[in-house]
């Protein structure tokens, strides 16, 4: 076979996926780019060119502070999900060495997922509702008086739902990097009498940093879109671009959804390059 025959059969199996890529990713974004410049009349949409949507978007502190909740929102669920992750992530890794009990102890981490994310979300609100089971303990044990408003229907309770759904997310690629490591550099890091905190600071720590950026990509590509635990758990006291956009698209203003939508795009893509800039994940992948 020549070298012309094997670059034709090279593009003709990447032309599948190129098309489907194609298809149901640079198109659909390519049409949200486009509708974002269109004018809504209040009662419909005027094809054309206009930077109305994007000015009403920087000029609004509306916006502006769902996006900075957004933002608090992202800090928040990243931090929580890291610090959880990494210690199920390490004692499965470290501590467990039984390979059948790490396995069965891993795919307990997948539970949440065997039913839908409505279903997780709603199962909170017998909970941490106000005569929910927290503050039926609470009461009876005396410590408070009053039940507790702030655990349902809060910042407090859309951070602990996004949390319950994905953490898993940052789970599985760091307990993929710990496993990785080569034990033997441990056991000379020892001999060479480094102790347990110096281990984990020079050797376990930047070998894991890769699974931790794919973990934080995961986790901050999803917290960036959500609305739908934003909605079920915030009660409407709570907001994020993701549900503005909801709230747009339901009310037929396409064109500002679409715009809000371009711009979470550009947010999140600058987000996740500045974890790639910070660590390499090839070693991964």
């Amino acid at each position: 076979m020549d070298r012309t025959s094997k670059t034709l059969q090279t593009y003709l199996l990447a032309a599948p996926q190129t098309l489907v890529l194609l298809l149901f990713l640079v198109l659909p974004i390519a049409m949200i780019f486009i509708v974002s410049f269109w004018q809504f009349t209040g009662f419909s949409m005027e094809p054309g060119f206009t930077l109305d949507n994007y000015t009403a978007i920087f000029s609004s502190d509306v916006a502006l502070r769902t996006f900075i909740n957004t933002f608090k929102y992202v800090v928040l669920v990243w931090s929580l999900t890291l610090v959880i992750g990494y210690l199920v992530a390490y004692f499965l890794a470290f501590y467990v060495e039984d390979k059948r009990l790490q396995i069965l102890l891993f795919l307990i981490c997948t539970v949440p997922f065997w039913t839908s994310n409505i279903i997780r979300m709603i199962s909170w609100i017998p909970l941490l509702g106000r005569e929910g089971l927290v503050n039926s303990l609470l009461l009876n044990a005396g410590l408070i008086q009053q039940p507790l408003e702030w655990l349902l229907y809060s910042d407090f309770a859309v951070v602990l739902g996004m949390v319950h759904l994905y953490n898993f997310f940052m789970i599985a690629p760091i307990f993929n990097s710990l496993m990785r490591i080569d034990r033997n550099l441990i056991t000379a890091a020892e001999d060479m009498g480094a102790s347990g905190l110096q281990i984990f600071k020079e050797v376990i720590l930047p070998l894991s940093a890769p699974g931790i950026a794919i973990g934080s990509i995961f986790v901050v590509t999803l917290v960036m879109g959500e609305f739908v635990t934003v909605r079920l758990m915030g009660g409407g006291q709570s907001a994020s671009i993701g549900k503005l956009i909801q709230t747009q698209i339901g009310s037929i203003q396409y064109p500002l959804a679409a715009a809000n939508a371009v711009i979470l795009l550009l947010v999140t893509m600058i987000l996740v390059l500045a974890i790639l800039r910070v660590v390499d994940i090839r070693k991964e992948l």
